[in-house]
């Protein structure tokens, strides 16, 4: 597999060879749902290109955003149920359209005595996204909403590399766990304070904010 090609700089030679034999090449549309709450997890997924996002849901519906996987990336709530045998508790979207490579997790426990990058991996991963995670907990206990909204826009623009979020206020009032009145209330004090400019669906962020 050419792809795996990529993962040289990453991986030991002897992994990537592991990779290109194991590992499937699976191409996922924008807005499609990959991993959901209480899905087996039968592969780990390591993501090519686009973006993943990784969401708690309560029992209501409602969304809470928990952290973003790039190119390069796993998701590690997928490292924790393969170990565990558990399933999953988040649920994972395709923000972009995804290619990733989807590895069997029998190949977990093998691998992550075999090989020194893939434990370093696993556990950089892990690592990472419970400083994410605990930085969400963060927003919620100690941060006003207004701090966490701008928070929020900043991270979605540094993920999609744009200044231009394609976003509703009903989308984003979902992942704050608000309302789509208050997201719109405070939108607009942001672009009263010249920090943002609103379109219909879309977000302009400007160098101010």
């Amino acid at each position: 597999m050419e792809i795996v090609e990529q993962f040289k700089s990453l991986f030991e030679p002897e992994l990537v060879k592991a990779l290109d034999k194991n590992a499937r090449l699976v191409e996922v549309k924008a807005g499609e749902t990959i991993l959901d709450i209480g899905q087996t997890v039968r592969t780990m997924p390591i993501i090519l290109s686009g973006t993943v996002k990784v969401s708690r849901i309560d029992e209501d519906g409602k969304e809470l955003l928990l952290y973003y996987v790039n190119p390069n990336e796993s998701c590690a709530m997928t490292f924790t149920c393969c170990m565990q045998q558990y399933p999953s508790e988040v649920k994972a979207v395709a923000e972009e359209d995804v290619q990733m490579l989807t590895i069997p997790i029998n190949f977990m426990d093998e691998w992550l005595v075999k090989y020194p990058t893939w434990k370093s991996f696993v556990m950089k991963t892990i690592r990472n996204r419970f400083h994410e995670m605990l930085n969400v907990i963060d927003q919620i206990a100690f941060q006003k909403l207004d701090e966490r909204l701008v928070y929020y826009l900043k991270e979605k623009s540094k993920v999609t590399g744009s200044t231009l979020i394609n976003l509703s206020h009903e989308q984003i009032a979902s992942e704050l766990a608000t309302t789509r009145v208050v997201i719109s209330r405070l939108l607009k004090a942001l672009e009263n304070d010249k920090k943002v400019l609103l379109y219909r669906n879309q977000i302009k962020l400007l160098r101010d904010l």
